[in-house]
């Protein structure tokens, strides 16, 4: 007896609309409004969301049919999906289902085309790193090992599986970057300035005048009392016409308090 093959599983048709910037990863006809999507077979609704262009690392909240899911949940004919970002005003806690921990670590690692927001991240006293040939997969590695923040405008990479964190980031001179990254991750209560290297991401150390005397410039040497040193690279800092602009800068993206 020859069986009869089984018949196709059915592609479920379901609803989805994606709100504030999570539209900035959609194509234009459909930004902003109510989009039916027919999903793969057996879907979950982090492969349906990916599919339509918007890296899960993104995406804060899901409400199916009005209620929360978990990027595991199987999207079903007839779904009606709402898709939020990360939430700034007001707590949503009691609603996350999308990831065990939340997005508010304070460590970061930068793919190879952010030097200077990684750079600027340090001047704020953020644990960031960063080299110039750092490849995808040591993003992947260092983040998984260490509990990273991905920072990214590689949408692609905010893809990975292994990725749970990350942070796409838009806007193209590092100053932007920074207001960008501190806004959106309320960063401003946590910000230590002038705390660590901003060559080798190392903490700085108070230190003795008369132990570093010798390597200082003789100007430096008459006008400063007050020095800092990082351990790894050995490099002596002040607060010179250097570091007040720096701190002028700085203020910019900051509260009072912090600043």
């Amino acid at each position: 007896m020859i069986s009869e093959p089984s018949p196709p599983v059915a592609r479920a048709l379901a609803r989805f609309r994606f709100y504030e910037e999570l539209n900035d990863f959609l194509a234009p006809l459909l930004r902003k409004r109510d989009i039916d999507y027919r999903c793969a077979r057996a879907a979950s609704v982090k492969n349906a969301i990916e599919a339509l262009g918007v890296p899960y690392t993104e995406v804060e909240l899901i409400l199916v049919n009005a209620e929360s899911v978990d990027f595991s949940y199987q999207v079903r004919e007839g779904d009606s999906v709402s898709v939020y970002p990360k939430f700034e005003s007001f707590d949503i806690q009691p609603l996350l289902k999308v990831r065990d921990a939340p997005l508010r670590d304070v460590r970061f690692v930068a793919d190879a085309h952010l030097g200077g927001l990684a750079r600027l991240l340090r001047m704020l006293g953020f644990d960031t790193l960063y080299s110039n040939g750092i490849s995808d997969e040591e993003i992947r590695d260092l983040a998984q090992a260490e509990g990273r923040i991905v920072l990214t405008r590689d949408r692609e990479l905010l893809k990975r599986r292994e990725i749970t964190h990350g942070c796409y980031v838009r806007t193209l001179k590092p100053n932007q970057q920074l207001r960008e990254v501190v806004q959106r991750l309320q960063l401003e209560a946590t910000a230590r300035p002038f705390t660590l290297c901003l060559h080798c991401n190392w903490p700085l150390s108070p230190v003795e005048k008369g132990a570093v005397l010798p390597r200082l410039p003789e100007k430096v040497a008459v006008h400063y009392q007050t020095f800092t040193t990082c351990t790894r690279c050995e490099r002596v800092f002040w607060q010179g016409s250097h570091w007040q602009r720096m701190r002028a800068m700085l203020a910019d993206h900051l509260t009072e308090h912090a600043a």
